[in-house]
């Protein structure tokens, strides 16, 4: 069995862990790894702020995390993605927002999958913080997803969607080189 990669975008707030949390449930055998948590652990080693303290008040930190991440994508366009492709087992990445990024998980032969929300229902979720930046807008003219979910509704709905994008998982990218009895 080759190595398998789940890669989610989407904007800040429109529900990208929540469905990787959902799909783990399914996929025993995988393990998630995100861009983000590479830039975190490393924000968090530069300025002694605790992990904890980062997640819990993500807008507060933010624009620090950005331009961390935008340094060293300056420094080595793959550096994030280096960081975390060669984890040892399956992985879902649930924060790909780059163009290169993209790429070089396509190249991987990664499904994609595209979060969708309304700018209404990600502002009921949260503070939006620099929404113009390129993390947030670079992907937003991509076409040809794998895959997209509209995560507009409740988390019940979301939940149906998650296991139909499992289902379409298990038809199209697992190619039965994974025993679905695994995932029972």
């Amino acid at each position: 069995m080759s190595k398998k990669i789940i890669v989610f975008s989407g904007k800040q707030l429109s529900g990208k862990d929540a469905v990787a949390k959902i799909l783990l449930s399914y996929l025993s055998d995988f393990r998630r790894i995100g861009l983000g948590d590479a830039i975190k652990l490393e924000y968090m080693e530069q300025t002694g702020i605790p992990l904890s303290e980062i997640e819990t008040n993500k807008a507060q930190y933010r624009g620090d995390l950005i331009a961390l991440g935008n340094k060293r994508r300056t420094e080595d366009a793959d550096y994030w993605i280096k960081k975390i492709i060669n984890f040892p087992y399956n992985i879902v990445v649930p924060d790909m927002r780059m163009k290169r990024e993209l790429d070089y998980f396509k190249a991987a032969n990664a499904f994609t999958v595209r979060v969708e929300a309304t700018v209404e229902t990600r502002q009921s979720r949260g503070t939006l913080s620099n929404q113009d930046d390129i993390t947030e807008t670079e992907l937003d003219d991509i076409l040809g997803w794998d895959y997209v979910i509209h995560n507009n509704g409740s988390p019940e709905e979301l939940k149906v969607e998650v296991s139909k994008l499992f289902e379409y998982l298990k038809e199209t990218y697992f190619h039965n080189d994974i025993p679905l009895q695994q995932y029972f």
